[in-house]
């Protein structure tokens, strides 16, 4: 874990060399990764039913790859009640604040009298790749299916790998309460080709969202173009804002929250109080000591863990701008004077009662956020993100007669005579 101090001579170069690590191994998998698209592509099921018993040690066929309705019903019969009452509870917080985020056409007359507006409409189909292993969580499908779906997209898909044939019964729940239309039993970036080009068994979607390791990262850039995509997603990250005034036990959990999830996930605390971020330091580690995850998490804090003292807590405000965190968490008893001054930031949670990992859940917005600093120019998933905006433009004679001659003198100062013609043409007919 990493401890800076603003007042520090070498503060600075200290934050930028901090700021600028790379948490993730850079594996060179895109060659691997082209092999395994160009083989899904020309060879389909028959690659698919090869790869998932290579990396997943699963005897499959093309008629098994997709889950049967049957099968769901059964996976998620052995789901306790509070466990399915806990899902539908967060989806329907999910869909309640995903239905305000629905955009509303637009269509006017303007002064020159030209129709002019835009209409939105979804992306007709959308697959959803769902982690295996200790990425397989539950919440991640309802936080990318619910917004497709209050989007209206017409065809939901779910690929999920199923080691030995294992699968999650929960995300196969969290599916079935989502409204996914069909959830194959595939992994990897043989998942990611079999929705970018489809298959016999596996329909081409439009669109692929949902996290991964660094294959199916890989393999969505790879795709992109052929398909829409939602981000480039790097590991998981939380910034915590705390003044003294909390319970040092509170804001250990706060970080250990992120790092439980990966190795290279990162927790930071900015606080103003030395004294406070030892103890928080201190139960941190004594908490991780009970995890499950607690390799994990202690690997996370040790080499990606920072805190960060400062004078006065409004100087986290252009630290936090510098850092654009995926999650930025102000525990503080006025957290709006600094998040209205806050440019860069995934979701911001405020308050000392509001946990980050409330957001993981059933708080409402998608857990689905900016990683990596890209905070500074993208937001996270919502319903805009499965529709698409068409301009609408609308002449009559009379105010093709008024804007005709200035376009067409574009055109023709552009060298493009066609383009001039197209307008004139009509400008010189009678009626």
């Amino acid at each position: 874990m990493l401890k800076l101090r603003t007042k520090d001579a070498d503060f600075e170069a200290q934050f930028s060399s901090f700021i600028k690590i790379k948490r993730e191994k850079s594996e060179d998998v895109y060659a691997s990764v082209s092999k395994i698209l160009e083989a899904v592509r020309s060879r389909g099921d028959e690659a698919l039913v090869e790869f998932t018993k290579a990396y997943d040690d699963f005897d499959i066929t093309p008629a098994k790859m997709r889950i049967a309705e049957d099968d769901i019903d059964i996976e998620v019969k052995s789901c306790s009640a509070s466990e399915i009452e806990a899902l539908n509870l967060a989806a329907d917080r999910i869909k309640d604040y995903h239905k305000k985020q629905m955009p509303e056409d637009l269509q006017y007359i303007d002064a020159m009298g030209v129709t002019l507006g835009y209409r939105w409409s979804p992306v007709n189909s959308v697959g959803i790749y769902v982690p295996g292993g200790m990425g397989a969580y539950p919440s991640s499908v309802l936080m990318n299916a619910i917004p497709a779906k209050i989007a209206g997209v017409k065809r939901l898909v779910m690929a999920v790998p199923t080691p030995k044939g294992n699968i999650n019964s929960l995300v196969l729940a969290a599916a079935k309460i989502a409204g996914v239309d069909d959830i194959f039993r595939i992994g990897g970036a043989q998942a990611v080709a079999a929705l970018a080009y489809g298959t016999d068994s596996v329909p081409a979607v439009d669109k692929i969202v949902g996290p991964g390791n660094v294959y199916v990262a890989t393999a969505k850039k790879q795709v992109f173009g052929v398909v829409g995509i939602d981000m480039f997603a790097g590991p998981s990250e939380v910034l915590v804002v705390a003044d003294a005034e909390n319970d040092p036990n509170w804001i250990a959990s706060d970080l250990l929250a992120q790092a439980e999830h990966d190795a290279s996930a990162q927790a930071i605390l900015i606080t103003d109080d030395e004294g406070f971020a030892n103890s928080v330091d201190i139960r941190l580690q004594e908490i991780a000591k009970n995890l499950s995850r607690s390799d994990t998490a202690l690997s996370s804090w040790k080499n990606f863990g920072a805190i960060i003292i400062v004078d006065d807590v409004n100087q986290s405000v252009a630290l936090i701008d510098r850092i654009s965190p995926e999650h930025l968490q102000l525990a503080l008893k006025n957290p709006e004077s600094i998040s209205k001054e806050v440019s860069n930031a995934g979701a911001i949670f405020l308050g000392r009662f509001t946990p980050e990992a409330m957001g993981d859940y059933l708080a409402g917005p998608s857990h689905v956020l900016p990683t990596d600093g890209t905070a500074r120019f993208s937001s996270g998933l919502g319903v805009a993100d499965f529709m698409k905006r068409s301009s609408i433009i609308g002449c009559d004679r009379d105010s093709l007669s008024k804007l005709g001659p200035h376009a067409a003198i574009l055109a023709e100062a552009e060298g493009l005579q066609a383009h001039a013609l197209s307008i004139t043409s009509r400008l010189d007919k009678k009626k």
